[in-house]
């Protein structure tokens, strides 16, 4: 099975972004947005993992405490609701509506991971979502 670590980054947030998949030490896949969020960022970093696993087993590790239980809990009741929450409108709903396609069809296992603690994939992922940002990398 292939672990993907996944992150993004904004400075100042909102402000440019970048996001990094990271296998096996190297970036797999890199993107940039000129004005985005952390949170989208760290979206885009998953959705860039679910596409290039494919039909793949794959592990995502990812320090996003926040798109797990979107993925996992939350956008299944939005879902169920027509897409709908109490409180108000859903944040960043195109990202939520195409995480959760993929995640639905894709053979990924979502685990934690705790950031800046020293787990050399989330470093890396952190390192490369960061030189993204800052030289507006794309693979």
């Amino acid at each position: 099975m292939k672990i993907l670590y996944t992150d993004g980054s904004c400075a100042p947030n909102p402000g440019p972004g970048g996001y990094a998949v990271i296998y096996n030490g190297e970036p797999l896949h890199l993107g940039f947005d000129t004005t985005s969020t952390n949170i989208r960022m760290e979206g885009q970093a998953l959705i860039s993992a679910l596409k290039v696993a494919q039909d793949e087993q794959v592990e995502i590790r990812t320090d996003s405490q926040f798109w797990i239980s979107v993925i996992t809990d939350w956008a299944v009741k939005w879902e169920a609701n027509d897409w709908k929450k109490k409180g108000g409108e859903i944040q960043n709903i195109d990202i939520v509506k195409e995480l959760c396609s993929l995640y639905k069809t894709a053979n990924a296992t979502l685990v934690f991971v705790r950031a800046h603690v020293g787990t050399e994939g989330n470093e890396r992922a952190d390192e490369w979502a960061n030189k993204a940002r800052e030289q507006q990398l794309f693979m």
